[in-house]
């Protein structure tokens, strides 16, 4: 339902440099404008000739030049790798296979498969390379400049804001005193950033007052420059709770409300209406730092994949090491390691809703469904974090 929702409220596409559209979506298919390669192009150092042997030198071609035609048999150019070929070319000579004669004729034998590339043996003009929804990566953006591209169709990224409510939080120094360390700040818009979306430093605000009209102005603030509004505790209806009210007032409409997952169940993800009558979207996260997480990847994980254009993707299942309880009628995400080649999975200690120790020592978590447990040596579905490779490896 979160991915549906950002699919439905895609932006329009945007034409980006290629120097801009790394972590970017294609928003139209990557289609070759000639012919890749667009000319006969040697593969190695050496000669381009022109009938039996021996053969008499007539000039060279280097890479980037264009090639004047060999048009008399006994005839050759020395080539270049990456060089055009000449019309008339019959073979190629390695230069470490050809000798020189006093005379300064060329001899030697071509090998038995031809050694240049010809148009189109990659592809040909006006193939589909990579379909619309595909992330830009650098073997995108080098595919793009190969085809002749200087500038690409592109989804625009989805900006991301963070409001952390509670009168609670403290934001520098230890605990204490009846008040807790604010830990969501500096985690939810890193990870926010390893999904795609930009989060300004400005765009992060707290702790956010405990008073309705408090949540109200900083949820209307907070629209004004970002598409997807992260909002941290008040997702319950306790006495401070304010979330509820303040997404009332603002003419909010859920897309869902509380989603049957432990930890994390108290989540929500609205769509609330921008200063500009866009569409924009308020994910709720619970207030304890792993159900907060919890939330990040089961509701804003999907929806930016669906703002980006992109698929959803599918999860990995692996292999558990030690058994996995279920949490009743609730999905159970449990935190869990993987092992050097990413196929088995170990659960971690210190998972309680407010705790953070087990999720910095995780890959992510496990899937155990409603109504049933998970035993050692069963393959699960599993849920990664958004890490950079080579993280906890």
């Amino acid at each position: 339902m979160a991915y549906e929702a950002g699919r439905a409220a895609v932006g329009a596409a945007e034409t980006v440099p290629l120097a801009g559209a790394d972590g970017r979506t294609l928003a139209e298919p990557l289609v070759t404008l000639t012919d890749l390669p667009a000319f006969p192009t040697s593969s190695i150092d050496g000669w381009a000739v022109r009938g039996p042997a021996p053969w008499r030198p007539a000039g060279r071609v280097l890479a980037g030049g264009t090639a004047a035609p060999l048009t008399a048999d006994g005839t050759c150019v020395e080539i270049a790798t990456g060089a055009m070929v000449p019309a008339g070319t019959e073979a190629l000579i390695r230069v470490e296979e050809s000798t020189r004669d006093a005379d300064g004729l060329v001899g030697g034998a071509p090998r038995p498969v031809p050694e240049w590339r010809l148009p189109g043996d990659e592809a040909h003009r006006g193939e589909e390379l990579l379909p619309a929804g595909t992330p830009v990566d650098p073997a995108v953006l080098g595919m793009a400049a190969t085809c002749g591209y200087d500038a690409i169709e592109v989804r625009p990224l989805p900006r991301a804001a963070l409001l952390v409510f509670g009168d609670e939080l403290l934001t520098s120094g230890p605990p204490g005193e009846g008040r807790v360390r604010d830990s969501l700040s500096p985690l939810v818009p890193a990870w926010l950033r390893r999904y795609g979306a930009t989060v300004d430093t400005a765009a992060v605000r707290g702790p956010v007052r405990d008073t309705l009209e408090a949540h109200v102005a900083a949820i209307r603030d907070a629209l004004t420059v970002a598409d997807v509004v992260c909002t941290t505790g008040g997702t319950m209806n306790g006495p401070v709770d304010h979330l509820h009210p303040a997404l009332a007032e603002l003419g909010a409409e859920y897309v869902m409300n509380t989603v049957a997952v432990r930890p994390g169940f108290p989540m929500l993800l609205a769509r609330v209406p921008g200063p500009d009558g866009r569409t924009r979207f308020l994910a709720g996260l619970p207030g304890n730092p792993q159900s907060a997480v919890i939330a990040l990847i089961s509701l804003v994980a999907p929806l930016l994949a669906g703002l980006h254009g992109r698929d959803l993707p599918v999860l990995p299942r692996v292999e558990l090491t030690a058994p996995v309880p279920g949490r009743g009628a609730y999905t159970h995400l449990a935190l869990a390691a993987l092992d050097h080649d990413g196929r088995r999975a170990t659960p971690v200690g210190h998972v309680g809703s407010a705790m953070l120790r087990g999720l910095a020592g995780a890959h992510g978590f496990v899937v155990v469904r409603p109504d049933t447990e998970a035993g050692a040596g069963e393959l699960v579905p599993f849920l990664p974090l958004p890490l950079y490779a080579g993280e906890r490896s």
